[in-house]
């Protein structure tokens, strides 16, 4: 099992592919659970794999202790030559973004947010575009308490992660189901809270680019934990 905190010091990749159908997703998601379940690369923690609901494609959320590991793995020959030119031909698109988790919320009835498909939520993923010099605002943003959201019918958890490179905020969110999570994204904005369609309206005059799904936890495994020492 994996979980999210902002607590934890880690490196969190989010591996985004696309795909042309529900017949190459599953291409996608068999080749990559194959890799997942050989993973024995120092410093991987863990990966959990979803499956796109809204459109076509694949996410793999991916913890590991250090960039220094993480560049180890991608720099390695075997990586080189045979996982990147599977990927080119299975993927329509490859997107690799190195974050950090720098906020979590979560529904007053939820502990620790466990990712995996023992935790059968609908999970959104938003990558959203920003100018370096903007990130720091927009991490602010999302990052303001929110009790409205918090209660919201349907509402389990969100992440904020912050890519390292400055060129991004991730909004990772975990709905109860597709209903509860179309209500609140179709919602009208006079129906929200003053202050959170302000906050929203700052938001959005900051991006660049705005890409979103929405998804279904297929599989997931974590590294044995280290062997208590005598």
């Amino acid at each position: 099992m994996a979980f999210i905190s902002a607590a934890d010091d880690r490196l969190t990749v989010l591996n985004l592919f696309g795909a042309t159908s529900q017949a190459a997703q599953q291409r996608l998601l068999t080749t990559m659970t194959g890799i997942i379940d050989s993973a024995d690369f120092p410093g991987w923690i863990s990966s959990t794999l979803f499956g796109g609901v809204g459109g076509p494609g694949t996410a793999n959320y991916i913890q590991w202790r250090s960039a220094e590991d993480l560049q180890n793995r991608y720099h390695g020959e075997k990586f080189q030559k045979e996982i990147v030119p599977l990927f080119d031909e299975l993927a329509t698109q490859v997107r690799l973004i190195q974050t950090e988790v720098v906020y979590t919320r979560t529904h007053p009835s939820v502990g620790a947010i466990e990712i995996g498909p023992q935790n059968d939520t609908l999970t959104v993923i938003a990558v959203m575009g920003v100018q370096q010099q903007d990130q720091a605002e927009l991490v602010d943003l999302f990052s303001q308490d929110d009790e409205w959201l918090e209660g919201f019918p349907g509402f389990r958890s969100n992440s904020i992660l912050r890519a390292t490179d400055g060129s991004a905020v991730v909004n990772f969110a975990q709905w109860e189901s597709e209903a509860a999570y179309d209500h609140f994204h179709t919602l009208p904005e006079v129906e929200r809270p003053e202050g959170v369609r302000r906050m929203r309206e700052r938001a959005r005059s900051l991006l660049t680019s705005h890409d979103y799904n929405t998804y279904r936890p297929v599989h997931t495994r974590s590294a044995e934990p280290a062997p208590a020492q005598p």
